[in-house]
């Protein structure tokens, strides 16, 4: 029990996989004689899901953290910048039916809630709009940083778009290379125990057994050690999140020079959404369902009419490639010696990008609490699964956000979604709350929550929720004068970035062809 913690292996590649490689490789020293030692196997048969392609503002910093040039990411990813998402037909379903959830907080947000004072102060402006400047950046195609602003730094919040295939490369070529995480590619036979249920080893065909202290689960949907070894019970949220189903494809540009869109668009349709994701050489298009209210057919004929009618794209060469979904996750994520990090842990749909979020943050604590011992990993693990379990319910009270604002009464699929008993008992409290109060920071009680108050404002508010002044509100304006200042400054600095920024794509080219200036 007292045996430090000083191997650790990961079954399973792609992002999730080396992401968590290449958190713990920099932190922990891995191409030193000292520190921790990571071996990351996978199979030379199994290739990724591949189609997480937005991340969150988190990503900058994570690969920051692993000593990875931003110019080098977007060169080799294909990628691009992201400002937040765009919601198209989520309310009414008509062509003026959208809003913004930017990544920028609302101007102020430290100071004062300016939701409180919002339709009072700026009557004739959408919310997004009126607190934020990033919805207009996003209308007009702009990037959020300059061709001079250094790498990871911003001048408007920013994530990425990115190939995950590409990427999945690129991390394991920094990791390998630079990090010194050893890379065994070979098919796992047998899992082999310790006398106290420990996972001792993995067997391979041709690299025979490969011991570890501490083994982390990153095999994808298959979960072969928490979920197959283990037996971890899965714990199904369909009831809550009904799409079960996607199809994706990759759509060409028209032109070289057409603009590249510096959110993620999501396009409500009749049983699910379609997304967009504008990458330099191609947008990733797919539609996610759910099977119990729509066919496959029905849904690929609604996908390749949103290419035709939105992208202005001939879909006739176009395959979409079908991908199943069991939206939930593992009752717990820690057990014994072994973590699960991604699909291994669970999934619940590619809205708002979460599935990335929670690979960056599952990493990052494993990285920073990694328990010097055997004898003090209990504590971890439980701290570790108090707290994602927390992070999973949340980011399920957000995502179901999104559909039981609806007005929707077109198809079973929105009404279906509006129902009580498909509504979290917390997310219920919360909007009968919000009834009166607008959200705020003391609505949650973690102080890094996946998604904080000002999220739930900007779908609250882009869906037409209605929060009505309380009395102590009425009674005691004493903050208008400083809403006021906030909402002004808003104006100034949107009409400014609106001057000073370039387009998505110019920004993109330039940086393939000089480069970021470095921090």
């Amino acid at each position: 029990m007292s045996k430090p913690i000083k191997q650790i292996i990961i079954l399973g590649g792609g992002t999730a996989g080396w992401l968590t490689a290449g958190t713990i490789a920099a932190e922990h020293m891995s191409h030193s004689d000292s520190g921790v030692k990571v071996t990351l196997i996978e199979s030379p048969d199994v290739k990724p899901i591949g189609v997480g392609e937005g991340t969150w503002p988190t990503m900058r910093g994570t690969l920051k953290k692993m000593g990875i040039s931003e110019t080098d990411f977007i060169r080799e990813c294909d990628a691009s910048f992201k400002q937040g998402a765009k919601f198209a037909g989520w309310v009414t379903g008509q062509t003026d039916d959208f809003y913004y959830h930017p990544l920028v907080l609302p101007q102020g947000y430290t100071e004062v809630n300016l939701a409180n004072y919002w339709q009072q102060i700026c009557p004739n402006k959408n919310f997004t709009d009126a607190v934020s400047f990033q919805g207009y950046l996003c209308e007009k195609g702009l990037a959020p940083k300059q061709k001079n602003t250094p790498e990871f730094a911003h001048v408007a919040n920013y994530a990425y778009h990115l190939d995950a295939g590409k990427f999945s490369q690129f991390l394991q070529k920094h990791c390998t290379e630079k990090l010194g995480v050893k890379h065994v590619l070979d098919h796992v036979t047998q899992v082999n125990p310790e006398v106290n249920g420990d996972i001792k080893s993995l067997s391979t065909k041709a690299n025979g057994d490969l011991l570890g202290d501490l083994f982390i689960d990153c095999s994808g949907f298959k979960s072969l050690l928490l979920g197959q070894h283990y037996q971890i019970p899965f714990i199904s949220k369909k009831h809550i999140l009904f799409n079960d189903t996607a199809l994706a494809v990759h759509v060409p540009y028209q032109t070289e020079t057409s603009p590249i869109a510096s959110h993620t668009i999501s396009t409500a349709q009749s049983a699910g959404w379609v997304w967009d994701i504008g990458l330099p050489s191609r947008r990733g298009v797919g539609h996610v369902y759910s099977s119990q209210h729509i066919s496959d057919d029905q849904a690929e004929a609604e996908l390749r009419q949103y290419i035709r009618q939105n992208l202005q794209a001939d879909d006739s060469q176009l395959t979409p490639r079908k991908i199943d979904i069991n939206p939930g996750h593992r009752e717990v994520f820690w057990h014994k010696n072994c973590v699960a990090v991604g699909l291994s842990a669970g999934f619940l749909e590619p809205l708002e990008a979460s599935a990335l979020v929670l690979v960056e943050l599952s990493s990052a604590m494993i990285s920073e609490q990694l328990p010097e011992t055997r004898e003090v990993m209990p504590v971890i693990a439980k701290r570790f699964n108090q707290k994602f379990r927390y992070r999973w319910d949340r980011i399920i009270d957000f995502l179901k956000l999104h559909y039981v604002l609806t007005k929707r009464t077109d198809t079973a699929y929105w009404v279906d979604n509006c129902r009580s008993e498909t509504i979290p008992d917390d997310l219920q409290e919360l909007l009968a709350l919000w009834q009166y109060h607008t959200p705020w920071h003391n609505d949650f009680t973690q102080v890094d929550e996946v998604f904080p108050s000002a999220s739930y404002q900007y779908v609250l508010y882009g869906m037409g929720f209605k929060t009505q002044p309380s009395a102590s509100q009425k009674r005691a304006n004493t903050n208008a004068a400083l809403a006021k200042q906030h909402f002004q400054h808003n104006v100034q600095l949107t009409e400014k970035l609106l001057r000073g920024l370039p387009q998505n794509r110019q920004l993109i080219n330039d940086i393939k062809q000089q480069g970021l200036h470095k921090i």
